[in-house]
C-alpha cells in the first residue's frame, strides 16, 4: 500500500473510532461493559475505573470523547463531577448505561448534561449505536421516557425575565442570560451546569460581556445593567 494512502486510511479509521472511558462502581459492570465494547471496532476504550477522588485526573488525562457512566454518576455530579470534566475536556459527552427507567432519575441526568440514556435491557447492538450517535452530536433517550422530557419542558416557566437585564447594553440573549445568573450568585461552574455549557464558555461570555460594557469585574456587570434598567424605566 502506497505511504500516502495508508496515512490517509489511518487517519480515517482515528476519525470514526469513539475513545470512551467507562466510570462505574460495579466491576462486574465495568467488565462487562469492556467485554462487549471491544468487540467493536469503531469503539475503543482508553480507560475503565471505578469512583474515587482521583479519577477526575485519569479521565481528564485520557481525554475521552464519552465517558459511559452507571447511576452513581448522578449521585457523584452532586459534587461538580459531571461539570468539572465538561470543562476541562472541550466537546465532552456523557452517556449513563444500566439505567432504570425511571423519569425523575432520566430527568435529573438531563439536567446535569447527560446527552444518552441507556436502560439495563439494552442490547449489545443498542449501547453501540447509542455511542455513536452521540459522538456524531446526537442525543439518544428511551421512547418510553421521551415522553417524561416533554411534560416536564412543558411545565417549566420561563427561565428567563421579561424584561432581559442588559438588553440594552448590547447584549445577546446569551449574555443576557449570563447577566441574570449573575444576579443569582452563581459560580462559573453552576452557570456551565445551568445552561449546558462547558466552564471555559462560561469564562469567555463573562469576558466579553466585561469588555462591552466597560465594567471593572463579574459583580459591578449587574450593578449595571440594573442602574441602566431603572433610568430607562424612569424615562418611561
Amino acid at each position: 500500500m502506497p505511504l500516502l494512502f495508508r496515512h490517509e486510511v489511518e487517519k480515517e479509521y482515528m476519525r470514526k473510532v469513539t475513545e470512551v472511558f467507562l466510570l462505574a462502581e460495579n466491576r462486574l459492570l465495568r467488565e462487562a461493559l469492556i467485554r462487549l465494547l471491544s468487540k467493536r471496532s469503531e469503539v475503543r476504550i482508553v480507560g475503565a475505573n471505578s469512583y474515587s477522588p482521583k479519577v477526575h485526573d485519569e479521565i481528564i488525562a485520557a481525554r475521552p470523547q464519552i465517558i459511559l457512566l452507571d447511576s452513581n454518576g448522578l449521585v457523584f455530579s452532586k459534587a461538580t463531577l459531571i461539570p468539572t470534566l465538561r470543562g476541562a475536556i472541550r466537546n465532552l459527552r456523557i452517556v449513563m448505561v444500566d439505567m432504570d427507567p425511571d423519569e425523575s432519575l432520566f430527568i435529573g441526568a438531563i439536567r446535569t448534561g447527560v446527552v444518552g440514556y441507556i436502560l439495563k435491557d439494552a442490547s449489545a447492538v443498542e449501547v453501540a449505536a447509542t455511542i455513536r450517535a452521540v459522538a456524531y452530536g446526537n442525543a439518544v433517550c428511551p421512547p418510553s421516557l421521551c415522553m417524561a422530557m416533554f411534560r416536564c419542558i412543558a411545565q417549566q416557566t420561563p427561565a428567563t425575565p421579561a424584561a432581559f437585564l442588559g438588553a440594552d447594553l448590547g447584549l445577546s440573549r446569551r449574555e443576557q442570560e449570563m447577566v441574570e445568573l449573575l444576579r443569582q450568585r452563581l459560580t462559573n461552574k453552576e452557570m456551565a451546569l445551568r445552561l449546558n455549557l462547558s466552564e471555559q464558555t462560561v469564562k469567555n461570555h463573562i469576558h466579553h460581556i466585561l469588555r462591552k460594557i466597560g465594567a471593572p469585574n463579574r459583580f459591578s456587570i449587574v450593578q449595571q445593567c440594573e442602574n441602566r434598567m431603572r433610568i430607562q424605566s424612569n424615562v418611561q
